[in-house]
């Protein structure tokens, strides 16, 4: 039986994220950042992949990464979910990485150093099993548009899936066109590609699975990050009703609320149970990895999307405002629903693995 509690070791490390980012991270540089024209922190991501080198936690040391696993990458997204912090991990740490662990290539190693990053060329709401692929090349050479792709608009490196196989493109070679984003911290854009030099990675079979792999690990990790906004909604919430008094008392005394704020930590403590399942799941090669990725996205983008909108509706007036961080969660909870497969789709996904029959039509 899988383990689902985390270790000492990831424990001490979610210790270290968090005081990290609560050191370089804080909500009101957040909410800074997010108005300016350049909404990732090149500091808090330098402090992420090369102070702490947590870029290549999945990556095998042999392979020049930390030789840890996909558990300990879950812990990170669960720490980041939390801060709503602007780097791309997300994209190259676990997408592009994922790909990579796959393929025998030098530049995976670059990318666990934290020298470069890089992103996956598909939309962000790619599902695992969809992917859409460019007209195939000639001579190398790729052109095409992918619109709403994440992490891109930084990246070094953009791995291009085309009809003849994977291609590792120089992002100065692309046309990146930013586009506007209801995740104010996590930006996305188009990427034009004309006739740009491209270096094949792998072809057929091998090249689909690479790509299948990145989006299985980033929709593992994602689930991980929408624990985590839910997390930081659910205790600041109950810390704000501990301390807002409303009628001579604190309004957390009010039975409604307890009730509200009961279902939610209910809603969060199983998510917790199935984002922890799917990652234990990856970090292993287990065969239910698929069933378990599907089921915590499935189920841990409505829980965040729930707990955030918990969160801006019981701060009361305070929570509309600009100025308070509440919206930055909600954003990032409404964003990540649609990453990487709708939950529907996941639920769709899921029924055709375990055999479930689709509904009749009504009689």
């Amino acid at each position: 039986m899988i383990d689902l509690l985390y270790s000492e070791v990831e424990d001490d490390l979610r210790a270290g994220v968090r005081a990290m980012l609560a050191d370089r991270c804080p909500a009101d540089r957040v909410l800074a950042r997010v108005e300016g024209d350049e909404p990732y922190d090149p500091k808090v991501w330098r402090a992420l992949a090369t102070e702490m080198g947590l870029a290549g936690l999945a990556v095998p040391e042999s392979r020049g990464g930390a030789g840890a696993s996909w558990r300990e990458v879950a812990v990170v997204c669960e720490e980041l979910g939390r801060a709503v912090a602007p780097v791309p991990y997300l994209g190259s740490a676990v997408v592009a990485t994922g790909v990579l662990l796959t393929l025998d290539d030098p530049l995976l190693a670059e990318l666990a150093g934290g020298a470069r990053t890089a992103a996956l060329a598909v939309p962000f709401d790619t599902a695992p099993g969809s992917v859409p692929r460019l007209p195939a090349t000639e001579g190398g050479a790729l052109s095409g548009e992918v619109r709403g792709v994440v992490d891109a608009a930084t990246a070094d490196i953009l791995l291009v899936p085309a009809a003849d196989g994977l291609y590792a493109v120089e992002a100065a070679h692309a046309t990146r066109t930013p586009v506007v984003s209801l995740d104010l911290t996590r930006p996305l854009c188009d990427v034009a590609l004309d006739a740009a030099p491209g270096r094949r990675l792998a072809t057929g079979e091998l090249a689909t699975a690479a790509v299948e792999a990145g989006l299985r690990a980033g929709a593992a990790m994602l689930a991980s990050e929408q624990l985590g906004v839910a997390e930081w909604c659910l205790g600041s919430t109950v810390d704000y009703l501990k301390v807002r008094h409303q009628f001579g008392r604190p309004i957390g005394s009010f039975q409604a609320l307890k009730h509200r704020l009961a279902d939610v930590w209910v809603a969060v403590t199983e998510g917790r149970a199935v984002a922890r399942y799917a990652a234990a799941c990856l970090a292993t090669g287990d065969a239910d990895t698929t069933v378990a990725v599907g089921l915590a996205q499935a189920y841990c983008g409505p829980v965040a999307v729930t707990a955030a909108e918990e969160c801006v509706q019981l701060h009361g007036g305070i929570g509309f405002t600009w100025e308070h961080p509440a919206h930055l969660y909600l954003k990032r909870a409404k964003a990540d629903a649609i990453a990487l497969g709708t939950a529907d789709g996941h639920r769709a996904v899921l029924a055709s693995l375990v055999d479930l029959p689709a509904a009749g039509p009504p009689h």
